[in-house]
């Protein structure tokens, strides 16, 4: 091998070491792998930043705004008590989450699936006070396992069988691959059920109902005819709220104390919670609740623009002994008192009807200069943004979810559209232009604004998927990756069976160090030559090449949905490792051992 190629393998190796030790991010890991071989003249600035180009790079960034817009409008929730309910165990909720995931995965790009789930498991998780860690992991790899099914299910099966039919070969059948994805599937949902969810990390933090001695009474309506009218509390999802408690109704005049959990809700009951602030943000987002101040809309400020403001009263506030009616609060302050906590104690009024003492703490809703006007005021002690609240637009949750559907619909039918502009006149629709489409609509449509869409955005995520592209050309342009894949395969001999698990082997390797593309690639041209040599079918390699590509599962760098949960989900290097190392066996001895028998290597009579 020539210095180019030991360099390169050197410093794959050393990144690797440094990323297991986990005490630096991906991102600059990785950067600094790339940046280390552009100094030592392996990779030239352009092939370096080649990965910032790569449609599958851009494609997750831009899903990153489509799922802006489902969180933005409440559908993420909506979607997440739809998959996952209210499960008693672990156990089931994971079954619940992991079976759609791997029957959609199938005929939908895996990606946008993931990226959409994301924030409604993290929204479960708080809900049920679960670590998060314990599902992010299993949805990626749920996603990964139902892509090995069909020949749409991963972007990897899209390569190699475009290469099988750019080299004169009929095309595959849809479902072909399922002979082989199938079991491989149903076999790793099994071993994440059982061995693989014990060996899952516990971390991440789960709600700490004592972290904050701050307990708000905060009012909320049902809406009449909507989402929760009609649902018990449990079925509503008001049972289980962490920091926070349900502790009465107030329904036509009369109050109901100490509420079972069966109590059926009614349009326009007054819900009274007592909890924490984090907690009360939660609660503005659950559709079909609304708070019971009439005050919010009659804010002189469009509500997208405005914030959640924790402001305490001092002993010069000029509303101190007046009720808030009385003291015309939200005329004097152009802010709308959502919640009051006074030392704990639960406050029996309706918000107009409180009086303002010193020491209280409002939680009120406000426009976003409310904070720097108010900051320097005689009439606090103090005033603070809460953090992570924007208004939930409930009416375009539909909208949203029809564009999504409208981004999947495209996405799969990949058609050809006549545009006169473009040179040919025809553009074949696929995932990016699909998932530019969606996020166009997202802003345009305002399920989402600028600003919060420019926040979404994961850099860390995406600059480790570009970096890990410029590695895998590193390896290719050295010979590193042709000289590894020539010699692990000339070990086999004249055995197809020995070639065909080193060709898994290899792939498998190549798939956890740079990326699953660039491993089939790589490994389409060197297996399509040993077959040819052995005088033996191509297509059980083929084949063994897009199931060990796409079941990539031991590092996060082998797989984009990998990289996605990565921070979601608490995760360092080696939890991957350890959950994922015994997955990528199972998934190797059964592709081996059936695609021989399912496939056979004997030449077809007419190829």
């Amino acid at each position: 091998m020539t210095w180019q190629a030991w360099t390169t393998i050197a410093v794959i190796i050393s990144m690797i070491l440094v990323l297991a030790r986990g005490r630096f991010g991906p991102d600059v890991v990785v950067v600094g792998a790339v940046s280390l071989l552009v100094f030592l003249g392996v990779l030239t600035p352009g092939e370096a930043l080649a990965g910032m180009a790569n449609q599958g790079m851009a494609t997750i960034a831009v899903l990153y705004v489509v799922v802006c817009g489902l969180t933005e409008t409440g559908a993420v929730r909506w979607i997440g008590s739809v998959l996952l309910g209210n499960p008693k165990s672990q156990t089931r909720a994971m079954i619940r989450l992991m079976l759609p995931v791997t029957a959609l995965s199938g005929f939908v790009n895996n990606t946008p699936v993931v990226a959409m789930m994301i924030p409604a498991i993290g929204d479960f998780c708080r809900r049920q006070q679960w670590k998060v860690s314990k599902f992010m992991i299993p949805l990626s790899y749920a996603a990964i396992l139902g892509g090995t099914c069909t020949l749409i299910g991963t972007s990897t099966n899209l390569v190699v069988h475009g290469e099988w039919i750019a080299s004169g070969r009929n095309a595959m059948g849809l479902f072909e691959i399922a002979l082989v994805g199938l079991p491989v599937a149903l076999a790793g949902l099994v071993y994440l059920l059982t061995v693989g969810r014990k060996l899952l990390p516990e971390r991440g933090s789960i709600f700490n109902a004592k972290s904050d001695a701050r307990a708000y009474t905060v009012e909320m309506i049902v809406t009449p005819e909507g989402n929760v009218d009609g649902k018990t509390i449990e079925q509503a999802g008001l049972r289980h709220l962490p920091g926070l408690y349900l502790a009465e109704i107030e329904r036509e005049g009369s109050i109901l104390a100490a509420v079972s959990p069966n109590e059926k809700l009614q349009g326009e009951d007054r819900l009274v919670f007592v909890g924490q602030v984090d907690s009360v943000v939660d609660l503005q987002k659950i559709r079909g609740i609304e708070p019971a101040t009439d005050q919010v809309v009659k804010l002189h400020e469009p509500r997208p623009n405005r914030v959640l403001v924790e402001a305490v009263i001092s002993n010069s506030h000029p509303l101190l002994g007046q009720t808030v009616r009385e003291g015309k609060f939200r005329t004097r302050y152009n802010a709308v008192i959502i919640a009051v906590s006074r030392n704990g104690e639960q406050i029996r009024k309706k918000i107009g009807d409180i009086i303002i003492r010193q020491g209280d703490t409002l939680l009120l809703e406000a426009p976003r200069s409310f904070v720097t006007q108010m900051r320097d005021s005689r009439d606090y002690y103090l005033v603070s943004e809460v953090a992570n609240f924007a208004p939930v637009r409930h009416e375009k949750a539909i909208m949203a979810i029809g564009i999504v559907v409208l981004m999947v619909a495209l996405a799969t039918i990949q058609p050809t559209l006549p545009i006169p502009m473009v040179a040919g006149g025809y553009v074949k629709v696929g995932m990016l232009h699909a998932a530019v489409l969606a996020a166009g609509l997202m802003l345009v449509l305002r399920c989402c604004y600028g600003w919060q869409a420019r926040k979404s955005v994961d850099w860390t995520v995406l600059v480790t998927i570009a970096g890990s592209l410029g590695l895998g050309h590193a390896l290719a342009v050295s010979g590193a990756a042709q000289q590894i894949a020539d010699g692990m395969t000339s070990l086999a001999g004249s055995s197809p069976w020995m070639t065909l698990v080193l060709v898994y082997l290899m792939t498998m390797v190549l798939t956890e160090l740079v990326t699953n593309n660039a491993a089939a690639v790589l490994m389409f041209f060197v297996a399509e030559s040993a077959s040819a040599k052995l005088g033996v079918d191509f297509k059980p390699f083929a084949i063994t090449i897009m199931m060990a590509a796409s079941a990539s599962f031991s590092t996060p760098l082998g797989y984009q949905t990998n990289l996605m949960v990565m921070a979601p989900g608490g995760y360092k290097f080696m939890d991957y490792t350890r959950v994922g190392a015994p997955l990528n066996l199972l998934s190797m001895a059964i592709t081996v051992g059936l695609t021989p028998l399912v496939f056979g290597f004997e030449l077809p009579a007419h190829p």
